[in-house]
């Protein structure tokens, strides 16, 4: 502030002051030029008074004057000039001081000459007899005295500049002493200037409405950790650095991080690949969720990405504990397991009936109804029974599989073979793409797992439609796609695909003659392969499912 005060004053000032030179200079030159037409009158009176008494060109040529003398006839030619021949010289009427002498009585004007630098000023006189009398002088420009005065001033230039840097700076210190005064926290506490009155009451609103915003913040922030603190679910913010912001006890203390020595960077503190990488999908846009087991605990995590104006600025992780609703799942499980074996029996029976009423033991009139609807809805259960055993088996770790090389892209295409039958019925193209890659697992469960995703992807897909599955390796990991262009899965029930009997369309899925346990079935034989699945999908666009399995050791 005190260099731009001090850069205008020092401004303001020189321009005044050599506006005042300037003016000076101006006025004195115009007094200058006054004075010597001035002078030129009286000389002119002088003469015209001579020549009265003692006659015209006689007396003109006995003039002693260092001014040049021109008498003029009343028709403008000139009868005499003491500096040239009158009988050379042209007719002088024209000119401006001899037209104004015959119009006025007398006459002056100037003429300026840039060789010499000189002015030349005129005065002209109309005499009684009718004639002119015109003097001349010689008179120093204002560029000529300028130029003589270059020096003086130089030195004068340089003294306002001295004293224009001087008065600025006592002056810009001045005004900025008593601002750098003023206590932005108690701006009363020092007299200042009345014109900075304003600015002081602007800064005691502006503190008081600090004060209240502080004393509100405070109040929620005591409000939210008294909320968080005493929750029994964690959470952690970090930004898009994975630098935690904020968190509670309950997640410290699920990641065995010590309160007092809370480390800056997620990484630094956390060793599960499952949480990193589920905070570094969320800090790519990604959202999603894992199952973690702690301290004979099950939490569920959820990472959601925190969007600003487009970008990806952090993200929050929810820790949420699912203990009990694990162990009521396995409860159901167990129901399921104890009810399935139960109906299979009866169940088993009603198709040994159906097939009979097929063969042609019962009345013709009753054995198409019955044997087509018994047939229809035993072989539904049985493979109901089948599948929630199957489940049963994968939760319970009971399952006596065992593993040999399978070759993923050979295994699709005989699934896909099986299943052609059905995709042409509904007019769907299937296609397999990609390379032989060999894993370790349980033949039966991959093929039913390829088996599962392919008739979903046949059932839920349009007229004039497409399934492609696709198997490649890469590096230690082989995957394996099925993309189809069918109906979509909507956001809401992207989540929810894998849970046992959920259907996200009830009416297609029975009129399809589905479960609901296939995708379960398929999530649950990932999981023992020890593989990884993702879905992605969009309503009336199609599905995507891609899962990634440790490739067998060479």
């Amino acid at each position: 502030m005190t260099a731009k005060i001090f850069r205008n004053a020092f401004l303001i000032g020189f321009t005044v002051l050599l506006a005042c030179i300037l003016l000076f200079f101006f006025i004195m030159y115009s007094n200058y030029q006054a004075q010597a037409f001035d002078n030129l009158a009286i000389e002119a009176e002088h003469i015209s008074e001579g020549m009265q008494i003692c006659g015209g060109e006689s007396y003109l040529s006995a003039v002693q004057s260092g001014e040049r003398i021109t008498w003029i006839a009343a028709d403008g030619s000139v009868l005499y000039d003491n500096m040239a021949d009158s009988s050379t010289m042209e007719n002088h009427l024209q000119r401006p001081e001899v037209a104004e002498a015959f119009e006025t009585g007398s006459g002056r004007s100037d003429r300026y000459s840039s060789t010499i630098l000189e002015k030349n000023n005129y005065y002209a006189l109309l005499m009684k007899d009718g004639t002119v009398l015109r003097v001349a002088g010689k008179q120093t420009s204002l560029a000529a005295m300028a130029l003589m005065l270059v020096q003086p001033s130089l030195w004068i230039v340089v003294l306002v500049l001295v004293l224009c840097g001087l008065l600025a700076m006592r002056l810009a210190r001045q005004i900025v002493r008593p601002i750098n005064a003023i206590n932005p926290d108690n701006p009363n506490a020092t007299p200042t200037y009345l014109e900075l009155q304003p600015l002081i009451t602007r800064l005691q609103e502006q503190n008081r409405t600090i004060r209240t915003q502080l004393s509100e913040l405070s109040t929620r922030q005591r409000e939210f950790d008294a909320i968080t603190e005493n929750m029994r679910e964690g959470f952690l913010i970090v930004d898009n650095k994975c630098s935690i912001l904020s968190s509670n006890r309950s997640a410290l203390r699920l990641l065995g991080i010590d309160d007092a020595q809370k480390p800056e960077n997620l990484h630094q503190a956390v060793c599960s690949g499952k949480l990193l990488d589920l905070v570094d999908n969320a800090l790519a846009g990604t959202r999603g969720d894992e199952e973690i087991t702690v301290g004979g605990g099950t939490w569920q995590l959820f990472a959601n990405p925190v969007i600003t104006a487009g970008h990806v600025t952090g993200a929050i992780i929810i820790f949420m504990d699912v203990t009990e609703r694990e162990q009521r799942e396995a409860l159901r499980r167990e129901f399921s397991a104890n009810v399935s074996h139960e109906l299979k029996t009866p169940l088993t029976s009603i198709t040994g009936f159906a097939e009979l009423m097929k063969e042609g033991m019962v009345p013709k009139e009753k054995m198409q109804e019955f044997s087509g609807d018994i047939y229809r809805e035993s072989r539904r259960l049985i493979d109901l029974v089948d599948d929630i055993i199957q489940l049963s088996r994968l939760d319970e770790g009971t399952a006596n599989f065992s593993k040999s090389p399978v070759d993923l892209y050979t295994l699709s295409g005989q699934v896909i073979e099986s299943l052609r039958p059905v995709a042409q019925k509904q007019d769907i193209t299937l296609t397999l793409s990609g390379q032989h890659a060999v894993i370790e697992g349980v033949e039966q469960l991959l093929q039913e797992m390829v088996y599962n995703l392919c008739d979903n992807a046949i059932k839920y897909n349009i007229s004039g439609g497409s399934v492609t599955v696709s198997v490649w390796q890469n590096g230690q990991t082989v995957t394996l796609s099925v993309v189809d262009t069918g109906i979509g899965i909507p956001y809401a029930d992207q989540s929810r695909v894998f849970e046992r009997f959920y259907r996200v369309d009830k009416s297609h899925s029975k009129a399809s003659g589905g479960t609901g346990l296939g995708l379960s079935i398929v999530k649950h034989a990932v999981q023992y392969h020890h593989g990884d699945i993702r879905l992605t999908s969009k309503p009336g666009e199609g599905t995507v499912i891609r899962i990634t399995f440790p490739a067998a050791a060479q």
